[in-house]
């Protein structure tokens, strides 16, 4: 190691041992962040010597900073929330609010900070992985939110090509095995199914959801980005006052997973909609009810009950991206019903759908309207009477994204690789011994 290097690394580590191996994670999105958090939790039950940093492009690392990660470099939330490809508009505001002043800041962090690791991970599309190219250190490339699922085959840009080829990238782990076959037959034969991450805690933890046997449970995942999922959230409560009045005698449940944050929006939204509020629980009665009469419908919101809200629920009504993969993964179908953006607008659920495949319906083609509500009532009944397409779902989602163990199969490769490159350092080492002998001799 030059000497120079050394001194870095003592500044950044005052008065304290010099770790042995270090990764520089880097992500561009919010479902990256997520999937690398999931990666770095499972890297340090292996491993807890390791140090870890971390570089998140979009947002403000939420994921990173919950598990106590640096974040070597400046962070932001634009307007778009990182969704500016689905609309012009998004861009331009991003821009506005100094997309390239801060994308160059990071990347001159980035770069700043890489010469001190051994390895780089990057998770997301060509901008990760084309920073980490640049950091001219080996690198491992998750390409998440890529798929061949969406067009049967993927279509990769020439500079994301260029970085998944260069000698420096050891390994592309895909999320579902359809695009590593296909990847492979593109002539990436390093690409290797990696799955979903997140799939490995999505454990129910017995949380009381207060649930009457013997009634289908419907799931509302309005997504986790405020204000968006206020809206969305809305949205869905119209949805549900629609389906009460189309439901079977027998009834259904309603069980929404909501982020803290809109947990905290839960009194302006019940006002704003017509419902009442108590104790995280929402109701709403037909106007002129008695008194004496039970609420019409019924909305218990949890902000600590996620994963067992999606196992324990016949449907899904998904305004979301990762979440709802989730749900698909263990077999849930999801009715999906567009909202205003940035993120879950038409285009989005398009593409989800196609990326999972029967277990998604879209209703309408912009955002929802009361006819549109409407219609996807009528169809969440029709859909959790239909038992074949039901199976069909339960089928379908493991085919798609395999099985969990996603997060060890990363993790594990990330440490085998270190191993591999302190074994060239040491051979280099070593012949660089032998031509110093030679000479002198």
């Amino acid at each position: 190691m030059r000497p120079s290097r050394i001194a870095k690394k003592e500044q950044i580590y005052p008065n304290t041992k010099m770790p042995s191996k270090r990764i520089l994670f880097i992500s561009n999105g919010h479902g990256e962040d997520n999937h690398t958090s999931h990666v770095i939790q499972t890297l340090r039950q292996l491993s807890p010597s390791i140090e870890m940093a971390a570089m998140p492009i979009v947002g403000e690392g939420t994921a990173y900073r919950s598990l106590k990660i640096p974040i070597i470099g400046p962070t932001q939330t634009m307007p778009s929330g990182g969704f500016f490809y689905m609309k012009r508009l998004y861009l331009l505001k991003d821009f506005q609010s100094g997309l390239v002043g801060l994308t160059w800041r990071q990347l001159q962090a980035v770069l700043q900070y890489a010469p001190n690791c051994d390895l780089i991970m990057a998770t997301g599309d060509f901008v990760s992985q084309t920073f980490a190219y640049l950091t001219k250190r080996p690198f491992v490339s998750f390409i998440s939110c890529l798929s061949a699922l969406y067009e049967g085959r993927l279509r990769i840009n020439p500079l994301l090509w260029h970085d998944l080829n260069s000698a420096r990238c050891l390994a592309v782990f895909t999320r579902d095995a359809h695009t590593t076959f296909d990847l492979q037959r593109q002539g990436i034969a390093k690409a290797k199914f990696g799955g979903i991450p997140a799939l490995d805690r999505l454990v129910p933890a017995g949380k009381d959801l207060h649930l009457k046997p013997n009634i289908p449970a419907i799931a509302l995942l309005p997504g986790s980005r405020m204000p968006e999922a206020a809206r969305n959230f809305c949205l869905q409560l119209q949805l549900v006052k629609e389906i009460a009045q189309v439901m079977p005698e027998s009834g259904l449940q309603f069980r929404a997973a909501l982020v803290p944050n809109l947990m905290g929006e839960l009194e302006n939204i019940a006002q704003s909609q017509g419902w009442q509020l108590s104790q995280g629980r929402l109701t709403y009665s037909l106007s002129g009810s008695s008194a004496e009469e039970l609420p019409l419908v019924e909305v218990r919101c949890y902000s600590d009950a996620f994963s067992d809200i999606l196992y324990h629920s016949n449907l899904v009504i998904g305004m979301a991206g990762l979440a709802v993969d989730l749900a698909v993964a263990i077999g849930k179908p999801i009715i999906q019903i567009p909202g205003e953006g940035p993120q879950f607008t038409y285009q989005f659920a398009e593409a989800q759908t196609r990326l999972l495949g029967i277990s998604a319906q879209t209703i309408g083609t912009g955002p929802a309207t009361p006819e549109t509500l409407k219609q996807a009532a009528q169809r969440v009944v029709e859909t959790l009477q239909d038992a074949d397409y039901l199976a069909k779902c339960q089928k379908n989602g493991p085919e798609r994204f395999g099985t969990p163990g996603a997060s060890e199969r990363i993790a594990r490769f990330l440490l085998n690789s270190l191993g591999e490159i302190d074994s060239r350092r040491q051979e280099a080492a070593g012949r660089g011994q032998k031509v110093s002998i030679v000479r002198r001799l």
